[in-house]
C-alpha cells in the first residue's frame, strides 16, 4: 500500500484561497508593558515582531501539513458512535450529510451512527476554509479514503480475532460477518474505543460509484428536524455563566479616524463598561438593549476623507489598475493566436461593454461572536468559513500564539462566501478582555449591510469576430476588478486573449461571494454569445453548439433545451426565452429561462426556469437539487435587483426594507435535470449553478422587447414603454 504524502495546500487550493481572500477590518491592538512581558517572558527586549509574528513562529497556517493517520480524522468509539472529525463547515449546504454519506458508504455502516466534529480548531485537522465548491471534491475524497482505511483495519482485527482468511469475511451494515462461521462483531466491539492507528494511502481502495448503496441515495438531513422546530442553536443563540453583552461605536463612512471621544454620558449608565483602543471603542453591558443605550450616550468625532460614489463607479474601475493583468494559472485567462489578425480577417465582429454592480450577500443570520478567555486561552464561537483562517486573525490581533486560541463554527445561519473573516470574532474578543467575562457580540442588520465586505463591482469589456458560418473566430476579453473566476471561454476560438486586470484602490470593501467573479464573467460572456448569435442570423442555442466540442458541455445544453421545449414556442412582446451555459469548478450546467414582460408598467417577471446540471457522481440527489434550486433563487436577485447604493464612503441602503431582494412572489416553477456522471469524480456544486440565470434572463428579456440590457441587475431601471 503506497503511503501517502503529507497533505499540505496545493497550488490551487492556494490561488482558490486568494481569489475568495478579502482584507479584514484589521484591529491590532495595542500590547501594554506588563502583557508584554507575560507573552515573552523575562529577558532582554530588543523589539517586538510584526503582528502575527507569533502564529508564523508556531509553525502552523497556510503551511501547516495535514494529519494523514486515521485517527487524526475518524473514530470509532466503545458506545458505538462513529466520529468523523473535519475542519469544513455547515452553513445550510448540507455538507454534514453528504460527508456523512461518504464516510458511510466506505466504512459499510449507517449513515445514523455517524456524529461529524465539524470546524472545531482544537479538535479538527487544519483546513483552509469552507469555500470554493472544494468540501465534495477535496474533503469528501479525503474522508472516503479515511474511512476505507479504517474498513480494512477492522477486517484485519476480526481476522487476527477469528484466525479467519481475512477476504472471507464480510463488513456491512457496521458489522463485520464470518460467513462460514456465522461470528459477527460490530465495529464498537472490534475497537473497544482504541484508536485506529494507520497511515491513510494514496491508493486506497474505494467504492466506485456504480456500486453505492449510501452515497448516491437522497439521505434526509442530518439533525433536520432540529432546525425545523427551532431547537438548534446557532452562535447569537448561545450563552455561557455570567455573559455579558457588547456592541461597537461605528462611524458614519469608510476609512475615517477616530478624532475625539466624550464617554462621560455612557459610563454614568448602570453596568456600563467603554472601551476604547485606538479607533476602537466599544460597549459592554448586561443586557443588548443596555449596550445600545449606552452607545447613543456617547459622542465621538470623526474625520473621513472624501470618496468616490456609486456614479463614478466604473469609470474609477477601469482608470483605477496599475495597468497590471493576469492571464494564465488558475482561472487568471489566457492568450493564444492573434487576434488582432483573426479581428481584421472576421465576417463580422462585435465589441460591447458589460457591468455588475457592488451586491451584499444579506445571510439570514448576521456575523455573531461570544468570547471567553480563560486561563490566557481564548476561545471564540463564530459563524466564520475560516475557522483556521479566524484562529489567526485573533493571533495577530492579540499577539498570542495560535494554541492559545480556540475557534468553534457552530452551525451557520448562510455566509454565501460573506464570512471568510473574522472581525466580529476579534470585536468580542477585546470586549472579553477588557470584561474579564465571556462577552456575546451580534452585528445589527445595519452594520452587516455597510461594515462587511461585498461582491466585487466588474466592467467587462468584450471584442469577438465571426465567420460567415457562425465559427467563432476571435475573442478578447478583458475584466476590470471583479475577478478571475470563470474568466476563461469553454467555446472554440483558436484566436483569444482574456485578462483580469485588478482595481488598485475599489472605493467599497470587496471580496468573495458566492462564485466570485464567475457570475459576471458567465454573464458578460454568454450575453455577449447572444449577441453574437443575433448578429449571425442563428439561434442562440444553435449557434453555442457549432462552437462547442466539450462533450459534457454540450450535453448539459442538450438536455436542458429538450425539457425546457426550446424553441417550441415563439417569443412574443409580453413573453420572452432565454438560454445561458458554462463550466466552473468541475461543474457543467446549461440554463433555459422564460420571462413574461409588461411594458405598461416596465416590468419582468421570472416565469420558469429549467437547468441542467452535471458535477460528476452525484452523492445525494435531492440534496443537490435543494443547492441547485437554491443557487437559482438567490441569482434571482443579482440578476434584476440587488444593487449597494453608496455616495462618499456612506452606504446608503443598509436596510432590508431598502435592499430589495428576491421574496416569494419572484420564485419562478425551478426544474432540475441531473446529469450523474458515475464515471466522473463528484465535484462541488455549491457556485456553479447560479452562473447561468442572469444571462438566461436577459437574452429572455431581449427575445421579446429588442433591447439589449448589459449591466447587472438588468431591472436597476423599469423597461421603457412600447
Amino acid at each position: 500500500m503506497k503511503e501517502l504524502a503529507p497533505v499540505r495546500p496545493t497550488d490551487n487550493d492556494m490561488q482558490e484561497a486568494e481569489q475568495h481572500a478579502v482584507e479584514p477590518l484589521r484591529h491590532l491592538f495595542e500590547v501594554n508593558r506588563r502583557d508584554l512581558f507575560k507573552l515573552l517572558g523575562a529577558g532582554l527586549v530588543v523589539g517586538l515582531c510584526r503582528p502575527g509574528a507569533f502564529a508564523q513562529e508556531s509553525g502552523r497556517g497556510r503551511g501547516e501539513e495535514i494529519p494523514h493517520d486515521v485517527a487524526s480524522w475518524l473514530h470509532i468509539g466503545g458506545d458505538g458512535w462513529i466520529t468523523v472529525f473535519t475542519g469544513k463547515v455547515e452553513m445550510g449546504q448540507n455538507i454534514r450529510t453528504s460527508l456523512a454519506q461518504q464516510v458511510a458508504e466506505e466504512l459499510r455502516t449507517r449513515i445514523s451512527l455517524i456524529k461529524m466534529i465539524m470546524g472545531d480548531t482544537d479538535l479538527t485537522p487544519f483546513d483552509l476554509g469552507t469555500f470554493g465548491s472544494r468540501s465534495t471534491p477535496q474533503m469528501g475524497s479525503q474522508l472516503r479514503k479515511v474511512a476505507a482505511v479504517a474498513r480494512e483495519i477492522l477486517l484485519d482485527m476480526a481476522a487476527q480475532r477469528w484466525h479467519a482468511e481475512r477476504s472471507s469475511l464480510v463488513a456491512h451494515n457496521g458489522v463485520i460477518t464470518n460467513p462460514s462461521t456465522k461470528e459477527s462483531l460490530n465495529y464498537a466491539e472490534l475497537t473497544h474505543g482504541q484508536k485506529l492507528v494507520k497511515v491513510v494511502a494514496d491508493d486506497a481502495v474505494l467504492t466506485p460509484a456504480t456500486q453505492w448503496h449510501v452515497a448516491g441515495t437522497s439521505a434526509p438531513k442530518v439533525d433536520g428536524k432540529a432546525f425545523v422546530t427551532g431547537l438548534h442553536k446557532y452562535t447569537s443563540d448561545l450563552t455561557q455563566p455570567g455573559m455579558l453583552h457588547g456592541t461597537i461605536l461605528r462611524p458614519k463612512a469608510f476609512n475615517t479616524t477616530l478624532v475625539s471621544l466624550d464617554a462621560k454620558e455612557a459610563e454614568k449608565l448602570p453596568g456600563i463598561k467603554v472601551v476604547r483602543d485606538g479607533d476602537f471603542v466599544g460597549i459592554v453591558a448586561p443586557d443588548p438593549h443596555a449596550a445600545l443605550n449606552a452607545r447613543e450616550a456617547l459622542k465621538a468625532e470623526w474625520n473621513a476623507p472624501t470618496q468616490i460614489s456609486e456614479p463614478a463607479l466604473f469609470d474609477s474601475l477601469r482608470q483605477g489598475t496599475d495597468g497590471e493583468s493576469r492571464r494564465g494559472g488558475f482561472g487568471g485567462g489566457r492568450e493564444t493566436g492573434s487576434v488582432q489578425t483573426a479581428m481584421a480577417a472576421a465576417a463580422k465582429t462585435l465589441s460591447q461593454t458589460y457591468t455588475a454592480a457592488y451586491i451584499q450577500h444579506a445571510p439570514l443570520e448576521p456575523r455573531a461572536a461570544v468570547a471567553e478567555w480563560e486561563n490566557n486561552k481564548l476561545t471564540v464561537w463564530t459563524g466564520t468559513q475560516r475557522p483556521f483562517g479566524v484562529r489567526e486573525e485573533l493571533s495577530a490581533a492579540f499577539h498570542i500564539p495560535l494554541d492559545q486560541v480556540r475557534v468553534i463554527v457552530p452551525d451557520t445561519g448562510s455566509a454565501y462566501g460573506g464570512k471568510h473573516t473574522g472581525e466580529c470574532a476579534v470585536e468580542a474578543a477585546r470586549l472579553a478582555k477588557a470584561a474579564g467575562k465571556p462577552v456575546k457580540l451580534v452585528w445589527t442588520r445595519q452594520e452587516e449591510f455597510t461594515w462587511a465586505y461585498f461582491r466585487p463591482a466588474g466592467v467587462i469589456d468584450v471584442k469577438s469576430g465571426i465567420a460567415v458560418d457562425g465559427t467563432l473566430v476571435a475573442w478578447e476579453f478583458h475584466n476590470y476588478n471583479s475577478g478571475p473566476a470563470g474568466i476563461n471561454t469553454p467555446y472554440n476560438v483558436a484566436n483569444q486573449k482574456i485578462e483580469f486586470h485588478p482595481a488598485k484602490n475599489p472605493p467599497l470593501r470587496q471580496g468573495s461571494y458566492r462564485g466570485l467573479a464567475a457570475t459576471a464573467n458567465h454573464f458578460a460572456r454568454e450575453s455577449h454569445m447572444d449577441e453574437l448569435a443575433h448578429l449571425a442570423g442563428m439561434d442562440p442555442l444553435a449557434f453555442r453548439l457549432k462552437n462547442i466540442t466539450d462533450t459534457r458541455l454540450r450535453a448539459a445544453f442538450e438536455v436542458a433545451a429538450q425539457r425546457f421545449g426550446w424553441g417550441k414556442q415563439k417569443a412574443t412582446p409580453t413573453r420572452g426565452f432565454g438560454i445561458a451555459g458554462g463550466f466552473e469548478k468541475g461543474g457543467y450546467l446549461a440554463t433555459c429561462a422564460e420571462v413574461a414582460v409588461d411594458r405598461s408598467m416596465g416590468r419582468v417577471k421570472i416565469v420558469r426556469v429549467v437547468q441542467s446540471f452535471d458535477c460528476g457522481a452525484v452523492i445525494n440527489p435531492n440534496g443537490l437539487r435543494n443547492q441547485i434550486s437554491g443557487a437559482i433563487v438567490q441569482g434571482i436577485g443579482g440578476a434584476l435587483f440587488e444593487a449597494i447604493h453608496f455616495d462618499n464612503g456612506r452606504i446608503g441602503n443598509p436596510y432590508f426594507a431598502d435592499y430589495r431582494l428576491p421574496r416569494f412572489s419572484d420564485v419562478p416553477q425551478i426544474e432540475v435535470e441531473l446529469i450523474d456522471r458515475k464515471d466522473q469524480p463528484s465535484m462541488g456544486a455549491g457556485e456553479t449553478p447560479l452562473m447561468g440565470l442572469a444571462p438566461a434572463v436577459a437574452g429572455a428579456i431581449f427575445s421579446a422587447t429588442g433591447i439589449r440590457l448589459r449591466s447587472l441587475p438588468l431591472m436597476a431601471k423599469p423597461l421603457p414603454a412600447a
